[in-house]
């Protein structure tokens, strides 16, 4: 026994030797990322950044909610001018020209090559790079949450009128309504008219018809571009959005109204919306029981070539003034990001789509599309690529953007109240609108977008 009790002391002195002698394990550099998402995506991020921090012990990121986009930007404006600034922040897609102007950002492109990740930039499907891109192609944020518009149609109420598809023309649409409306349906379809409804009215139409909302290429070619819906095919979308809300087909719906669009589609009281992939699963999480519904491209006007739909949502930026290893955490953390696994587990737990070629493969190839409740998302992917990004369909790069959106939403409102006609409406909002622009421009003159 005593020869026992020598021989565990011998190896438990060892043992001390040896863990006296190591050097104590290196503490992960730690860094911060802000976002403006809350509720359940909040909670997705969370687990995000978590799954991160367990997959490796160099770095541990912070995520933190700021509640809304809004708050996001203007957060980091106040904690840059501090000196606090985190060093990834996510940007909606309306905040990019400020932050390209703003040069307070290190470029993404630039970011992952100094610190050893190569990575395939051609592999982001184009109609979501080139928004976040210079007009070289340089990317200068990282796309994260990304989505586009689809239209939602109900298939129990299209069998009832003899039919097994979508619309995919605005004149198809209008007879489907009809129809809908004599099958004794009281609302073929809902919209929302307010100014964050301008991304699937305004610009979602303007694109996949390849029509300008602003001159010099949508912004993209200088501060100075000016709106120009008054003289484009968008007349006469409102035209007709406006005489078949008159005639009964259309009904507006929204939250000030007590139901918004998603819930009147969800529960079977409207047949027809346009809204975000995004709220894919929303709907399938609260839809009327046994309801049977799909998704399908935006319709076009007979004749057209149908482009590319536009991105939504919000890329993340780095931010400058941070040290060479927080930057080395931010990288790690983004490359994260991009990875086909992390792609597959963002939409299943979101219902955003995947920015990238490989993640797209990844989760086809997993079986991800191929049943209920993720079958139909691929549609967004189809209308993202449905051509080759144009100067028009790259996106709409105008500074105060959200302003212009306020304005658009107090227009429609004027039209549909029928305090103003259709043109008269949208020349307003191409004056009023202007007016934000030149000011804006005031603001940054002398400087170029890169």
């Amino acid at each position: 026994m005593s020869k026992l009790k020598n021989c565990i002391s011998a190896v438990a002195a060892g043992v001390m030797s040896v863990a006296l002698a190591l050097p104590a394990a290196a503490a992960p550099t730690k860094f911060d990322f802000w976002f403006g998402l809350s509720g359940d995506l909040e909670r997705v991020v969370q687990t995000l950044c978590k799954n991160f921090n367990e997959s490796q012990k160099d770095y541990e990121v912070s995520c933190v909610s700021q509640g809304n986009y809004d708050a996001a930007l203007q957060n980091t404006i106040a904690a840059f001018r501090a000196g606090k600034q985190p060093a990834i922040v996510q940007v909606y897609d309306v905040g990019t020209a400020t932050m390209m102007l703003s040069g307070a950002y290190y470029p993404v492109s630039k970011l992952m090559s100094e610190n050893g990740y190569k990575v395939k930039w051609d592999d982001y499907f184009p109609g979501i790079a080139r928004y976040y891109a210079t007009s070289k192609g340089e990317l200068l944020s990282f796309p994260f949450n990304s989505s586009t518009a689809l239209l939602y149609w109900n298939k129990d109420a299209f069998a009832k009128i003899g039919k097994t598809a979508a619309p995919k023309t605005w004149e198809e649409a209008a007879e489907d309504m009809k129809a809908l409306k004599g099958a004794g349906y009281d609302c073929p379809m809902a919209i929302n008219i307010s100014g964050n409804e301008s991304w699937q009215l305004m610009e979602q139409f303007s694109a996949i018809h390849d029509q300008p909302v602003a001159t010099k290429n949508n912004g993209y070619d200088g501060l100075d571009a000016r709106l120009t819906v008054n003289k484009t095919k968008f007349v006469k979308y409102v035209t007709d959005l406006k005489s078949w809300y008159d005639q009964g087909l259309i009904k507006i719906k929204s939250k000030d109204l007590g139901q918004d669009m998603v819930q009147a589609f969800a529960s079977g009281d409207c047949q027809m919306i346009m809204t975000s992939v995004g709220d894919h699963g929303s709907i399938t999480k609260t839809q009327k029981a046994g309801m049977a519904w799909d998704v399908a491209e935006l319709p076009v006007y007979a004749g057209t070539e149908r482009k590319n739909s536009l991105v939504g949502g919000a890329s993340l930026w780095v931010l400058s003034g941070k040290s060479a290893d927080e930057y080395k955490g931010a990288a790690a953390f983004l490359d994260f990001i991009g990875k086909p696994e992390t792609a597959l587990f963002w939409s299943t737990n979101t219902g955003y789509i995947p920015v990238k070629k490989s993640g797209f493969d990844f989760m086809k190839s997993s079986g991800f599309y191929d049943k209920a409740p993720y079958k139909g998302r691929e549609v967004a992917i189809a209308s993202l690529t449905a051509s080759e990004p144009t100067p028009i369909t790259r996106g709409v790069r105008l500074g105060s953007f959200t302003q212009i959106r306020a304005e658009f939403g107090n227009q429609m409102q004027a039209i549909f109240a029928n305090k103003v006609s259709v043109q008269e409406g949208i020349d307003n909002l191409v004056k009023n609108g202007d007016a934000v622009l030149d000011r804006f421009e005031a603001t940054y003159k002398g400087k170029q977008l890169p």
